[in-house]
């Protein structure tokens, strides 16, 4: 049995995940996450993946973002002494974060399916979307766990490959509309 890898993530209707908490991220229209209502229950999916993540996995420059502050972060104080793997082929050892568990540089595709073949339980992506879509290409996505926006950004960074690829079918595990517009939509990819 293989280690399930599931990218989560805030995503706006027209399938963008860039800058969902502000301008300071580098899209124009940054902060959409924050321009919606806070209705609690809309949030309860990133509560429930507490309880199944164990292990995390970032693209670089969603580390370097993550990393300095979910490591003193209260509300991220379970992912702390989890696994952490970081797929990058520029990061090196000593530019990573001290005092945030156990963290291991990837550096290709490859190490990401050898990865999957190990032991252990689900592995999620947070943000990371050129490496989302690197490794949906390379057809090692199992899940997506989205929060959809009720929001169309027209630019920025895309979740989806636009790449000339095979269909890949997925499965609704979970959904649900809450109250404020946003979307929960659980896919498992079906293969």
């Amino acid at each position: 049995m293989t280690r399930e890898l599931v990218y989560t993530g805030f995503v706006s209707l027209d399938g963008v995940v860039d800058s969902p908490g502000g301008q300071a991220e580098g899209h124009r229209s940054g902060g959409w996450v924050m321009d919606t209502e806070f209705v609690p229950e809309a949030f309860s999916l990133k509560g429930e993946e507490l309880a199944d993540t164990t292990a995390l996995m970032f693209g670089r420059r969603s580390y370097e973002v993550f990393a300095p502050i979910w490591r003193d972060s209260d509300d991220h104080a379970a992912y702390k002494d989890l696994p952490k793997y970081v797929v990058s082929s520029s990061l090196t050892d000593d530019a990573l974060i001290d005092g945030w568990g156990p963290i291991t540089i990837l550096r290709s595709e490859e190490d990401v399916a050898t990865l999957k073949q190990t032991e252990g339980g689900a592995i999620y992506i947070h943000g990371s979307a050129e490496l989302a879509r690197r490794l949906a290409d390379a057809d090692l996505i199992d899940r997506y766990n989205l929060l959809v926006f009720p929001v169309l950004l027209g630019a920025g960074k895309s979740l989806f490959s636009r790449a000339d690829r095979d269909k890949q079918t997925l499965r609704v595990r979970d959904s649900a509309t809450y109250s404020n517009g946003v979307t929960k939509l659980v896919y498992d990819v079906v293969r």
